[in-house]
């Protein structure tokens, strides 16, 4: 559906939630977040449900918009944007330092993007880990299609109980994922127990970053926008993560915020002074199309009710993000790199 049309895109609005129903459950999403009434505490007590809600509410949307891996990347003034999401996919691989035959986790794998792409460059069997039904589905579809289903597969679970004996992977990845758990200690905790001894944990972070006052009630806000158009609990710190890391027993090789020294914004993809025809749906004009669009088609009964409702939200957690890194107060890229020692 990367590169489908307004019917793809609205016959698969809601995920597997049925079509009736979508209206209800984008009312009790909005209901965990601040704008609406909610509380962290709410969010990290619900967080399977929530995260769940908001997958099958805006997989397709982002599908649509962002082809099939839905991150950020570091980005060159040469560069498309696909281009540098490739690229930042095979820097992680890279870093990780994947050998052919070996065996991957992709924690919180999303449809499967960049999973595809790093078993394709590294030759690896790579094993999607997603608690969302939908997502499976559609990232099995798109193995099938690329033929990697004998060497990617999904399996549905919780990253914070895992359904893997101890010691099962050679490396294991997160891009972007692990945000949206409700303790990042517990996270990492079962990322470690599954992860051989002496092997590397790599990840993408979305984070606040130093410059993140929170007595500031404009930063609050672009932190209440991210939260409720992206399906988070909380933002953690930079700093959180790292501490994070070395609680669950992890050696922290190497942490950056690749967002510092980047020659384009990371956020350019969705700020609407940019204008791109290779990311025409993202800019300016692609998104009042697609509003207008989804306002038709939720109008004569094809997309389901609420749909307008799910692009208001993610135009709201697009302005947050554009926002947050303006001020330098957000980052989607806080990458680092953790060993599991080999005493364990």
């Amino acid at each position: 559906m990367a590169n489908g049309g307004a019917l793809d895109l609205t016959s698969h609005l809601g995920g597997k939630i049925q079509k009736d129903d979508v209206l209800d459950a984008v009312d009790k999403y909005e209901k965990y977040h601040v704008a609406f009434g909610g509380e962290e505490e709410g969010r990290k007590a619900n967080y399977t449900d929530m995260v769940n809600k908001y997958y099958d509410l805006v997989t397709s949307f982002y599908e649509y918009g962002w082809g099939e891996s839905f991150h950020f990347a570091p980005r060159w003034k040469t560069e498309s944007l696909r281009e540098s999401i490739k690229r930042h996919e095979h820097f992680l691989a890279l870093q990780l330092g994947l050998k052919p035959g070996q065996k991957v986790l992709d924690v919180g794998c999303g449809i499967g993007g960049p999973l595809r792409e790093i078993a394709r460059f590294s030759s690896t069997s790579v094993t999607g880990l997603n608690n969302n039904e939908y997502q499976i589905t559609r990232g099995k579809k798109l193995n099938h299609m690329a033929e990697l289903d004998q060497t990617c597969n999904f399996v549905k679970g919780d990253f914070m109980k895992m359904p893997f004996q101890d010691n099962s992977f050679d490396a294991v990845y997160a891009i972007e994922a692990t945000c949206h758990a409700p303790d990042a200690v517990g996270c990492y905790k079962e990322i470690y127990r599954v992860l051989k001894p002496g092997q590397c944990f790599a990840a993408y972070e979305w984070c606040m970053t130093d410059s993140f006052d929170p007595s500031n009630a404009d930063h609050q806000r672009i932190k209440a926008e991210i939260e409720l158009g992206d399906g988070l609990p909380d933002i953690r710190l930079t700093t959180q993560c790292i501490e994070a890391l070395k609680q669950a027993g992890f050696e922290v090789l190497f942490e950056k915020d690749l967002t510092i020294g980047s020659p384009l914004p990371w956020y350019l993809p969705l700020d609407k002074s940019h204008f791109s025809l290779s990311s025409f749906r993202l800019t300016a004009l692609g998104r009042f199309i697609t509003k207008n669009m989804v306002v038709a088609l939720e109008y004569v009964g094809i997309a389901p009710k609420g749909s307008q409702r799910v692009q208001a939200f993610l135009e709201k957690a697009a302005e947050g993000l554009v926002a947050g890194g303006k001020k330098e107060i957000f980052t989607p890229l806080y990458f680092f790199l953790a060993r599991k020692p080999l005493s364990s």
